[in-house]
């Protein structure tokens, strides 16, 4: 582990950033995303059996209580209670753009560092560096590169798999404003 962290030099530093920053994102999505703050259970069945004023009284921190207490507030036409109910998924996709960066942007982050540490090895005197130049450029090159992709590859993998837990809340969302218009006015 001291390999790594002496031989990816100052690149150490962005890099690090984009992994804590990564996990910070993922740890606040998951957190943000459980049922219970979006759409739960019980308020599935709830919608189903057509009892909005239950869900909006019993969970109205939730996404779907907030819709469900919009639309009885307010009694909007089809199109503000779908535009009130993307607003909602919306606010479920918060951070993903970051998450996004950096899956974009670690990878890029190794591949200057291998430009970089390829670079140190040519000495500004010209011919062959020495063995110490030579192991210091290469040490760099591999250890950057590596780090950017063990950064970005868990990252891709956490941003794929949230962004398939909202289409699927997202789609449970669009399932209650289908029930809200549908109901007796």
């Amino acid at each position: 582990m001291e390999t790594i962290i002496r031989g990816a030099g100052w690149f150490l530093l962005p890099l690090g950033f984009c992994s804590l920053l990564a996990a910070f994102i993922v740890a606040e999505r998951l957190l943000a995303l459980r049922a219970a703050r979006v759409l739960p259970a019980e308020a599935l069945e709830l919608i189903l059996a057509g009892d909005f004023a239950a869900i909006a009284k019993a969970f109205p921190r939730s996404a779907a209580g907030k819709i469900v207490a919009f639309a009885l507030r307010e009694n909007p036409d089809r199109e503000a209670l779908a535009a009130y109910a993307r607003l909602e998924c919306s606010r479920m996709e918060r951070g993903l753009f970051v998450l996004d960066s950096v899956v974009a942007i670690a990878p890029l982050i190794g591949l200057f560092g291998t430009v970089y540490g390829l670079f140190t090895l040519f000495p500004e005197t010209g011919g062959l560096p020495d063995q110490a130049s030579l192991t210091r450029g290469v040490g760099l090159a591999l250890t950057t590169t590596m780090l950017g992709l063990f950064i970005a590859m868990p990252a891709l993998f956490a941003d794929n798999w949230i962004s398939r837990k909202i289409d699927v809340l997202a789609s449970r969302l669009a399932l209650l404003v289908e029930r809200l218009d549908a109901r007796e006015r």
